[in-house]
């Protein structure tokens, strides 16, 4: 859905009906209850974010942005093969970034689709598992599919600002989300656990202390690291395990998680941290136990 307005990115399953395969996107206008575009593929669409000015749509190896004006192609962007259709983009007006698996396993590109500058970062030594960026886009958050950190880095310069220690053991990290106000983060993973994560104060000021060496590395045109050590999160909540969930933040210290057997929570997390308290819990649907039913997250 393109925020609160009456468009809407729907992509079909092909098995109900043919004429709404997976290959194809159709951005539905509800006002008029009728197709304002179809956008067709040779491959299976895994993901598809929209801005006011763009369609991003996402295949197993690239991403297509479309010019929501005139249905062109703004930008093709290769990418290494992806099957989970990573890709975040920012939401503010000013600024229009992109992000998406770059062409080696652990890279993350990002792209400023106004200017055309792109920036590729090593953020990983793993293939990427998932990624966020924050609205205005000056953030991204990282996770591997060893899925033990989380990384915050600078979008802009590629520079690692944070590090976050979800745990010792390997796990799959389902979603990651930075707040708005860019005092935390929050990651749901395959432990049946929310880790809350606490962003420093000056998470955007540039690091005051640039040795030789990091000088020298921004001459040769390699980004330098600043890693702060790996922190442990600052507040926790269990879920169940059998169930991925995507978060998100609320307001005054809540998150939102939903789950894919169709729950809804809300928790709160106050200033002493530690365990977080549940405020709402509710069930919308439940999905059928069938061998052919996929639900992508």
């Amino acid at each position: 859905m393109l925020f609160l307005s009456n468009l809407f990115a729907l992509v079909g399953n092909g098995y109900s009906n043919s004429e709404y395969p997976p290959n194809k996107v159709f951005i539905w206008n509800d006002h008029t209850n009728s197709f304002f575009c179809e956008l067709g593929f040779k491959s299976q669409v895994l993901a598809v974010k929209l801005r006011r000015e763009h369609i991003v749509v996402v295949l197993e190896r690239s991403v297509y942005v479309y010019k929501f004006t005139n249905l062109k192609v703004n930008a093709l962007i290769e990418t290494v093969v992806n099957p989970r259709g990573l890709c975040c983009v920012s939401q503010a007006e000013a600024k229009a970034v992109l992000a998406c698996p770059g062409l080696h396993p652990g890279q993350v590109q990002v792209r400023d689709l106004k200017r055309n500058i792109v920036k590729v970062i090593k953020a990983h030594d793993s293939d990427i598992a998932c990624m966020s960026l924050t609205l205005d886009g000056s953030l991204l958050a990282t996770a591997s599919t060893k899925g033990t950190l989380i990384r915050i880095f600078n979008s802009l310069d590629g520079t690692l600002l944070q590090e976050f220690r979800r745990g010792m053991e390997r796990a799959e990290i389902y979603s990651v989300a930075i707040s708005s106000d860019l005092k935390w983060v929050a990651a749901s993973s395959g432990k049946g656990t929310l880790h809350v994560f606490h962003l420093r104060p000056d998470i955007l000021s540039s690091p005051k202390n640039i040795d030789h060496a990091s000088s020298l590395s921004l001459i040769k045109g390699i980004l330098p690291i600043y890693s702060y050590g790996n922190e442990r999160s600052f507040a926790q909540f269990s879920l169940p395990v059998s169930t991925k969930f995507i978060v998100g933040f609320g307001p005054e210290n809540t998150v939102l998680l939903v789950g894919i057997d169709g729950s809804f929570r809300r928790c709160k997390f106050d200033g002493e941290g530690g365990q977080m308290v549940e405020l709402e819990h509710k069930r919308f649907f439940s999905l059928p136990e069938t061998d052919d039913t996929t639900v992508v997250v």
